[in-house]
């Protein structure tokens, strides 16, 4: 290892290729460049990039924010941090969102304006004490004859009338008790404390309860001159939180390093962050706030809002098709409305709905009305009338409608209509969203303000794609594999019949399966990790194999609670989880040792091809139209098969461990050829690992590995 990155690594020597990507890594930052990196599960690849990104930012005086959208990962960041600064000592922060910290459990709005409230009560208060001295002062000097005093005191007691006043007003106003004990103190106690290692948000929470402090305040205000923060995913993507996220850290945008764990998630997560959305029940709402304002500009704002109301309503209830409507549950149900050749079914709906003096001229008056409407919210709670910070509901359906029109036919964003039924209710009501396809709108920007970028994952292959994708210009790229003895795992691929979604039924299909899953189980010395495409094929299997009378086998859903299910897992001996790939076992959850020893993918997972995805694929048709397939090769395949490889890794997380993987699908073999087949979809050197296997005989295989890993303790099973 470089002496250049020997002080942030707290352990007594690197993983093998550990070394040299830390080296790589220092050595891109310091040319300014990007860098996609892949390594496989279990190797080190935080610290990989952590450590030297530290040492650059320590030299050239820059912050390094390391972030990821998976939980678990956020605990391993900060274990890595400590285990750092025990060695080099480190100045960092731990950061969650407003909600997950606030004392008195208030939306993010009511929080901004009890905050400003709190701070010009407390600025009053302080600033009447300075005015009374003031006025004292300048009395005894005009006492004694002080003419130039007698008038200065009269303008300082015109002010402090004016500070009384105020304060009078604001008796009775909302504020923060946490807030103002922050403004009050020196607060020094609770940044010793806090800088003394390495603080979760829930330290932070207790510690600040205890105090009667506001912990997220003061960490807002105590983040200039860290060297590492932590925090997740929407901190960065979402370009109105991270320009005041730098601005907390005081720190311009080519100041920051910036580093993303789990970097698979990236195109995802920013497309979630970039789609917007107007709810039928927010239409409502902005309509039951206008028939209460004596306002010119109210009639024009119910007439435009109320059109796209009621054209939202006929759009899905004449999108259904026969007993569609029933089908609905509280889960969103999309509805296309998206036309190759003229505008969505919404929009031609509202503009055959609407009648007034002009669609953008009435969207305008109800912009101003909302934003008075929600000046006037924001008075009535300050000054004590209201206990609660309400939001003009107008204001936020107009800016909608306004995009709407704007962006809807643009490039890259997609038109939907949803529906769903109200659990107290039992109604139906709708949604209307601009649904962005390609992420790069949104990533793009923030990798070119930053300084650098690492981008690390397990899955990030083909790194072209990632780069295009991604909008990164020219990254440095890097890929490690497993580099723990091969002679410790085995990768099989069984000819089980493919598992296409038509299929699934056919009772020939199920039975090679359930053959196969028991012979899994049967024949691991441990416990057995279990994906399949959807919770309810993982249902289906897990019936097969009387799942529901041995507690030994397990199954999650999507309502399970991932920790607590994982941890009974791994206090079974022999037990088997039945899980859904696109389910939250399947990354960023480590399972060492004898935690697990066989995990087995059971057919090639696609995900449902809705009409989102149809639309991400047609995004990207158009984007890489010389390319052949490039909607189905960056939509639907790379991801799967990164979701494969992801669950492969979650066993043989060190050099001593061992394990056997199985992919359970003709499709993964050499047999399967032409469009169907996705062996070549992996990276060549995992191909290379790949062992055709008759599923009838895979059992002989394991038998043979883990009788030469010594793994049955004497006892191994009969095939």
């Amino acid at each position: 290892m470089a002496e250049t990155t020997r002080r942030f690594f707290p352990y007594e020597s690197p993983y093998p290729n550990q070394g040299e990507a830390m080296e790589r890594i220092a050595a891109a930052l310091g040319d300014g460049d990007d860098v996609l990196f892949e390594g496989a599960p279990g190797t080190g690849k935080t610290l990989s990039a952590l450590v030297p990104a530290l040492e650059h930012a320590r030299e050239e005086d820059r912050t390094v924010v390391i972030t990821t959208n998976v939980h678990q990962q956020m605990r391993q960041f900060v274990e890595e941090a400590r285990a750092i600064n025990d060695e080099e000592p480190l100045r960092a922060v731990v950061f969650k969102g407003k909600s997950s910290m606030c004392h008195i459990d208030v939306e993010y709005q009511e929080c901004q304006t009890l905050r400003d409230t709190t701070r010009e009560h407390v600025e009053d208060r302080a600033e009447k004490q300075e005015l009374k001295q003031q006025q004292r002062e300048l009395l005894d000097a005009s006492r004694e004859g002080d003419a130039a005093a007698a008038e200065r005191r009269e303008a300082v007691m015109d002010e402090l009338a004016d500070v009384e006043d105020r304060l009078e007003e604001t008796e009775t106003a909302n504020i923060c008790d946490h807030y103002r004990n922050n403004l009050l103190g020196d607060n020094q106690e609770f940044y010793d404390w806090l800088y003394d290692g390495v603080r979760t948000p829930e330290e932070i929470y207790e510690y600040a309860d205890q105090q009667g402090l506001c912990g997220y305040e003061l960490l807002k205000e105590g983040m200039e001159a860290v060297d590492l923060v932590v925090c997740n995913y929407h901190h960065l993507l979402d370009p109105n939180i991270r320009e005041q996220f730098f601005r907390w850290l005081d720190r311009d945008p080519e100041r920051v390093v910036t580093v993303f764990d789990e970097a698979h998630n990236i195109e995802s997560a920013a497309r979630d962050h970039a789609s917007r959305s107007l709810t039928e029940n927010t239409l409502d709402s902005a309509l039951s706030e206008l028939d209460d304002e004596d306002d010119s500009r109210a009639e024009a704002a119910e007439n435009v809002l109320g059109a796209f109301r009621d054209a939202l309503v006929g759009t899905y209830e004449d999108g259904f098709a026969f007993g569609e409507r029933e089908q609905v549950d509280e889960n969103w149900h999309d509805i296309p409305v998206a036309n190759d050749n003229s505008r969505d079914d919404l929009t031609l709906a509202f503009l055959q709905q609407y009648e007034g003096s002009g669609i953008d001229t009435e969207i305008e008056l109800a912009i101003q009305l909302g934003e008075a409407i929600d000046e006037t919210y924001e008075e009535a709670y300050k000054n004590g009338e209201a206990t609660s910070r309400a939001e003009s509901q107008t204001l936020a359906a107009a800016r909608f409608l306004a995009t709407w029109m704007d962006e809807n036919a643009e490039f890259g964003q997609h038109p939907m209509v949803s529906a769903r039924r109200d659990a107290g209710t039992d109604e139906l009501y709708g949604r209307a969203e601009l649904y962005t396809c390609i992420p790069r709108r949104v990533t793009k920007e923030l990798f070119d303000e930053v300084y650098a970028s690492v981008l690390m994952s397990a899955t990030l292959r083909p790194f072209d794609v990632a780069a295009d994708v991604l909008g990164l210009e020219d990254p440095v790229t890097m890929a490690y594999g497993l580099a723990y003895p091969d002679d410790r795992r085995r990768t099989y691929t069984a000819r089980t019949p493919a598992l296409f979604a038509s299929d699934r039924s056919d009772p020939e299909v199920q039975q090679s399966v359930t053959e196969l899953v028991s012979d899994l189980i049967e024949f691991t010395p441990g416990n057995t990790l279990l994906f399949f495409p959807s919770y309810a094929e993982a249902e289906r299997y897990h019936e097969r194999l009387d799942g529901n009378q041995d507690p030994k086998l397990r199954l999650d859903s999507s309502e399970m609670e991932t920790e607590s299910l994982r941890q009974r897992f791994v206090e079974s001996e022999g037990a088997a989880l039945f899980t859904s790939l696109w389910g939250t076992l399947a990354e960023g959850v480590s399972f060492d040792g004898d935690d697990a020893r066989t995990v087995a993918v059971i057919g090639v997972p696609y995900p449902h091809l809705d009409d989102r995805l149809e639309a991400v694929q047609d995004a990207y048709d158009r984007a890489y139209s010389g390319l052949r397939e490039a909607g189905w090769r960056y939509a639907v395949e790379i991801p799967t098969i990164r979701k494969t490889r992801q669950a492969m890794g979650r066993v043989i997380r060190s050099p001593d461990d061992f394990g056997v993987r199985v992919l359970a699908d003709k499709r993964y073999t050499r047999a399967a050829m032409g469009r169907y087949s996705v062996r070549d979809s992996f990276p060549e050197k995992e191909r290379e690992e790949l062992i055709d296997m008759n599923p009838k005989k895979l059992k002989f295989g394991m038998l043979n590995f883990y009788g030469d890993m010594d793994a049955y303790d004497g006892d191994s099973p009969s095939p």
